[in-house]
């Protein structure tokens, strides 16, 4: 059955940037682009510490909202529109809630951020680890 409704988690990786382009070519409905800012102190965090009342924060929901437009000019591109949402947390665990909390059927993402090489070529990243094993809907992992 066709997904009525899906969840593309960005990091500003090249393989969430190809999720994003798989789920809009592939599936016909609802798109949400979700982007995580990671607090200080959980190992995850995209370019650096992420600490509430840090300056350092509007820094990154800046780089944040560049990401969402991004991925709401390419959706433009395939004349759709995506939901946008930016959340703060522990990328796993924000993804998870999120589709727990919503009408989410499909998540796509990337199979790992940063650079594919060696070992990691090879494996998932942790996240996508983690939401392929404990979320209730179907995960595809673009690599």
């Amino acid at each position: 059955m066709a997904p009525a409704h899906v969840l593309v988690p960005l990091d500003g990786s090249p393989l969430a940037d190809e999720a994003l382009s798989h789920a809009l070519e592939t599936f016909d409905c609802e798109v949400t682009v979700l982007n995580v800012l990671t607090p200080i102190g959980s190992g995850m965090s995209e370019g650096g510490v992420r600490e509430r009342g840090d300056e350092r924060l509007d820094d990154a929901r800046e780089r944040a909202e560049k990401m969402i437009a991004e991925a709401t000019e390419r959706a433009a591109e395939y004349d759709r529109e995506v939901e946008t949402v930016i959340e703060t947390g522990d990328p796993a665990e924000v993804i998870l809630a999120f589709v727990e909390g919503s009408d989410v059927d499909h998540v796509v993402m990337g199979g790992h951020g940063g650079e594919s090489n060696g070992l990691v070529s090879r494996l998932l990243g942790t996240v996508a680890t983690t939401v392929v094993s404990d979320a209730p809907v179907t995960v595809t992992v673009v690599r």
